[in-house]
């Protein structure tokens, strides 16, 4: 059986000394509680308890209901349907330094770094006994692992934001920001110290290998490069870096793009590789998924009597709104489950980047994206089994927003838990965290900045002969909008597009929004200025009265 990495462990109440009250408190402590930190630990199994609780808040902020914004909502992929057309992120004049959104997420990821470095400090106490150097260095690899993960968010989506590397244990209103540069360097640091502790592999599914540090610490350089030629230095050699820790996955021989049918359902005829990817119980390496570098663990035992947040909420969030159509039972599985249509694909995501050149694609095949429907309600025998018009679905924009294509690698046509009150809301799988793909589409872009086009062109090539392209991008037409659109393609709501956009710095972000997002009106009446970085909290600038803690460029 699964051994599970988010059960519950004896001690995880221990984790009331890092917790916040508020997304205002994200550093604040409880002098008291702290007292007892030196005698609460006693043994190793209570350490683990804190680093599960780095797996659970990872999880917890990169695939739950506010996801839907690190994912791109706002951005080239993601908008929001008309009827949520004045949501944050659709309307500008809503997203700012009291986004409460950013705020969640922003507050998430020192709630992460705080877990972190508790832990760490667990580590040393002479209370713990481990039962080898080699177990404490893998705890210690762990702990540095999620506080690298939690700054390499905060560079990318905030920029230089204050460097806590320590349990705190009083009050302090004087943190002072860090500089991109050395935010992206702490985190760097920090997996560069660790990265030979990990495992290449382990027996339980979801706990951090080698080859995850590896990834990010090819995006960490890159993201580096990147900062530094905008303040007037080289980024070549931090792009080599970037390089050289993407091919240690790539051609490292753990690793491997599917190219054949795999898991229980590899039978099933008129699908693909592609489809198996995304199917339950193929997600993990130890299922013999070959591409999988790192997957957050979802359960539903666990769901139904612990942990509410043991969930994919995809069908709910990205699925569309069909019962609004008569004819249509609008939660069944073949119009992806219970969709509300939090968010939709743009145009751009639906439809651009499949046209003119780009020929076949197996992820664009009928069985990936279903772009026609069927009515399904018996009770309309003259509709039932007919395909839903196209011009029905498309009619006026009401519709359109309400329905449009479903991308099955968010959904199932076999949802677990509907003879236990489940509404086909949520999915039960596990999810990617890292994909190979997404590592490969880094050391292209890294060869691009490096001029090394050719280079860019084999990797982003190789991801499309998986998907049995009938088009080769050539070092003519690479461009970091190329790249982009691959990732598009490739990662859909597997990348966080907004760390990917924001990273890259300049005008990038801005320039795509204002070209893809669905509500151009909206978005260009309301985006009238610059940015590549999200605001720092106006509650967090207010918390720190000893020192003034900028707010990023533009914001207010």
């Amino acid at each position: 059986m699964k051994n599970y990495l988010y059960k519950t462990i004896l001690g995880i109440s221990l984790l009331a000394v890092i917790s916040c009250d508020s997304d205002s408190d994200f550093l604040k402590e409880d002098p008291e509680t702290f007292y007892t930190v030196d005698n609460a630990f006693s043994s190793a199994a209570q350490v683990d308890a804190v680093l599960v609780t780095c797996y659970a808040k990872a999880r917890n902020i990169m695939i739950n209901d506010n996801s839907v914004v690190l994912k791109g909502n706002g951005t080239d992929v993601l908008d929001v349907p008309t009827f949520r057309a004045t949501d944050s992120f659709a309307d500008y004049s809503k997203v700012n330094a009291n986004n409460g959104k950013i705020n969640t997420l922003y507050s998430g990821f020192y709630q992460l770094v705080a877990s972190a470095n508790l832990a760490l400090y667990a580590i040393e106490l002479p209370s713990i006994s481990w039962e080898s150097e080699a177990k404490k260095n893998y705890a210690v690899a762990q702990a540095k692992f999620f506080r690298a993960f939690a700054y390499r968010n905060l560079g990318e989506l905030w920029g230089g934001v204050p460097i806590v590397d320590r349990i705190i244990s009083e009050a302090k209103y004087d943190f002072v920001r860090s500089t991109r540069i050395e935010t992206y360097q702490f985190a760097i640091n920090d997996l560069e110290s660790i990265v030979d502790y990990l495992p290449e592999q382990t027996d339980i599914p979801g706990r951090v290998v080698r080859g995850a540090a590896y990834h990010y610490l090819s995006e960490l350089y890159l993201a580096l490069g990147i900062e530094l030629e905008q303040t007037g230095s080289s980024g070549d050699t931090s792009y080599q870096k970037a390089i050289k820790y993407a091919s240690k996955v790539i051609d490292g021989g753990t690793y491997n793009l599917m190219t054949d049918r795999f898991g229980i359902r590899q039978n099933e005829a008129g699908k693909s590789v592609w489809w198996d990817l995304f199917r339950d119980d193929n997600v993990n390496y130890q299922a013999g998924n070959r591409e999988c570098v790192w997957a957050f663990q979802i359960d539903f035992d666990s769901y139904k009597t612990k942990d509410k947040n043991s969930k994919l909420a995809y069908p709910r969030n990205y699925m569309p709104v069909m019962r609004r159509l008569q004819g249509m039972i609008g939660a069944d599985a073949d119009v992806g489950g219970r969709g509300i249509a939090s968010v939709m694909p743009t145009m751009y995501v639906r439809n651009i980047i499949w046209e003119g050149i780009m020929g076949e694609d197996m992820r664009n095949a009928e069985h990936n994206i279903i772009r026609t429907f069927y009515y399904n309600n018996p009770a309309f025998p003259d509709l039932y089994g007919k395909p839903v018009p196209q011009e029905l679905l498309v009619a006026n924009d009401y519709n359109l927003t309400n329905y449009f294509p479903l991308f099955f690698k968010l959904t199932t046509d076999k949802f677990v838990g509907t003879d236990q009150g489940e509404d086909n809301s949520n999915l039960f799988r596990d999810e990617y965290a890292i994909r190979l793909p997404e590592t490969i589409l880094l050391r292209a872009e890294a060869q691009f900045r490096l001029g090394n086009l050719q280079q860019a062109c084999d990797d982003v090539n190789m991801i499309r002969k998986r998907a049995k392209c009938s088009y080769l991008v050539t070092p003519k037409e690479m461009s970091l909008d190329f790249i982009l659109d691959e990732r598009a393609r490739e990662l859909y709501v597997e990348e966080c597009r907004w760390n990917t956009l924001l990273r890259m710095g300049g005008t990038i972000a801005i320039d795509r929004i204002k070209k893809y997002t669905y509500h151009t009106d909206v978005t260009n009446a309301t985006l009238n200025f610059t940015y590549n970085l999200w605001p720092i909290p106006q509650q967090v600038i207010d918390r720190n009265k000893d020192v003034v803690l900028p707010q990023n460029p533009g914001w207010k």
